[in-house]
């Protein structure tokens, strides 16, 4: 069985599925948010934290945004043409690495160590090297 629609007849069928895929005309707004509903989710928020509890995660919350903002800056800008030299003369390493490697080559355990004791330690066993 052969099934022909005609031009007229797929129009038709065409418009008919598109009507009952399109969104309705209420939905569009749903997505924004007016006043009455901010209104609300302060009322929810002040229910739920309490009023001395809002400041402070108000304040931990904008802290975090200064770090996060912090954080993109400085992954994002652009490195000092003396720093990437330093980089690259260390081989890539950072100051703490080459601590541990110098510390490792002295037959020193640097795990669980102070950065700053370690630093110290392989000082004093360079210098009784020498």
């Amino acid at each position: 069985m052969q099934c022909t629609l005609g031009l007229d007849q797929f129009a038709r069928f065409q418009h008919e599925g598109l009507k009952r895929t399109s969104t309705h005309p209420g939905l569009s707004n749903m997505a924004s948010i007016g006043g009455p509903e901010v209104l609300i989710i302060i009322v929810v928020f002040f229910v739920l934290f309490g009023a001395r509890r809002l400041p402070e995660l108000a304040n931990a919350l904008g802290r975090s945004k200064g770090e996060f903002q912090k954080g993109l800056h400085e992954a994002t800008s652009l490195p000092k043409e003396a720093q990437t030299i330093a980089d690259l003369e260390a081989g890539g390493m950072t100051p703490d690495v080459v601590l541990v490697e110098r510390a490792k080559a002295l037959g020193l355990d640097p795990s669980g160590m102070n950065p700053d004791d370690l630093a110290r330690k392989v000082e004093a066993l360079e210098q009784a090297e020498e």
